[in-house]
Parts: C-alpha cells; structure tokens; sequence
C-alpha cells in the first residue's frame, strides 16, 4: 500500500524524531504534530500493516527500511523546496517551511532531479540540516546552550525539531542566527540574568536556554598570532 500525503507525515516526524536522538513515542509523535493521541495510534496501527513502521514492547515507533526510504525521499524533496524558495524567490524561513510543505508530494523524481541541478547540488537546507539521499551526515556541533561565555562560534546548523515552530525561524532568520553566522557568547552582567546572551551582527540577543538548545554551534578557531 502506497503512504499516502497523512502517513508521509508521520514518517518525516518519526524520522526527524529519531535523527535528533529522541525515543520515538505515540505521546511524542503527537505532541510534535499537534494532532490528538488517539489519531496517532490509529494512523501508527495502519503504518505497522503496511509496512512502514514498527513498534516494540514499551510502544516506541521504528521505521523499517520501507519506511525510512519513504521518510527520506519526502525529506528530501521539502528541503529542495525550501532551498528553492528562500535562495532564488526571497521567502523567510517560516513561509518557505510552509510553501514546501504543501508542494513536496507534488514533485515528480524529474524536477526533483533538474530542481537540484539548478540549485548548484545543495547539501543542506536553508537551517543547515543534511539532504537525504547523498549519503552525508548530520554536520556536527555543540547546543549553543553549553558555551561558556566569552566564546566566540558560528552557527553549524538549527535543528530539525525547531522547523514546526515559525515564530522561532522568523526570529532567526530575522535576527541573522542562520548557518555560519559568527556569534559571541557574553557573560551576564548580574547573577540574576537567566539564558543566552549573544552577540551577532552587532546586535546583542538574549535568548531562552530552550531556543539556545535548538541551535547548534562550533568553536570559531582563533586567529593567528592571538593568544
């Protein structure tokens, strides 16, 4: 049985769920889709007989290799998209999230394939996040929040869990705290202070310790002749 638009849902959920490392429940499924848990186990009831997912004894959610093929070719298609839109039509990250959500089953393997070409063969979508299909990894780095202050960094990428809140990828996007954006941790001015406070673009940011989890960084290399 073919996934249909309602099943590739959940399989770019469970993925995404699973390559940020988290234990993939019905319970967090539904909370990352914002759909009621009683539609989750129906639609993960129908998935298990198709095929696409399984689920062990404590009711986490696995994809088999049918499923993580699907989850991955759908991926792959919405960050082209999202690449597409932000790079040559001038989209903000939230509305190009949005615009490529609702035309990714619509893209047959041929634009697709002339979609990437064109696009000059992007590894990355616009937050930084690897494009299924060309075998690379997740580039790696440190959550913002456990930078000591004074550090300076630049953004490696945002992590996938943060793509489903806009508000949180038009501040960033707004704010310049993209991919390869050098930031600056600064100490807090008084013990009473909580979060992040950074500097990008010359502009200081507080930020919530939630918000400096989801973005993750590495350290910029001092240059020569400093100490």
């Amino acid at each position: 049985m073919p996934a249909t638009q309602g099943m590739e849902r959940y399989l770019e959920a469970i993925y995404i769920l699973d390559t940020e490392g988290e234990v993939v429940s019905p319970s967090r499924v539904a909370d990352y889709l914002g759909v009621s848990r009683p539609t989750v186990t129906q639609t993960v009831q129908r998935m298990v007989q198709s095929g696409y997912v399984t689920q062990t004894e404590n009711r986490e959610i696995r994809l088999t290799d049918k499923g993580r093929e699907q989850a991955e070719a759908a991926i792959r298609r919405h960050r082209l998209l999202e690449r597409w839109l932000t790079d040559v039509l001038g989209l903000d990250w939230a509305d190009a999230h949005v615009e490529a959500t609702r035309l990714e089953h619509a893209v047959s393997p041929l634009v697709e394939e002339r979609l990437f070409a064109k696009l000059g063969y992007p590894t990355t979508c616009p937050h930084g996040n690897v494009i299924p299909g060309e075998g690379r990894q997740q580039p790696a780095g440190m959550p913002l929040v456990r930078v000591e202050p004074s550090a300076v960094v630049r953004v490696v990428r945002i992590l996938e869990l943060a793509e489903e809140d806009l508000d949180l990828l038009r501040f960033l996007h707004r704010t310049g705290i993209v991919p390869e954006a050098r930031l600056t941790v600064l100490p807090h001015q008084s013990p009473y202070e909580a979060g992040v406070l950074i500097e990008v673009g010359g502009e200081r940011i507080p930020l919530d310790e939630q918000v400096a989890k989801r973005i993750l960084v590495r350290p910029e290399p001092e240059a020569p002749g400093t100490e």
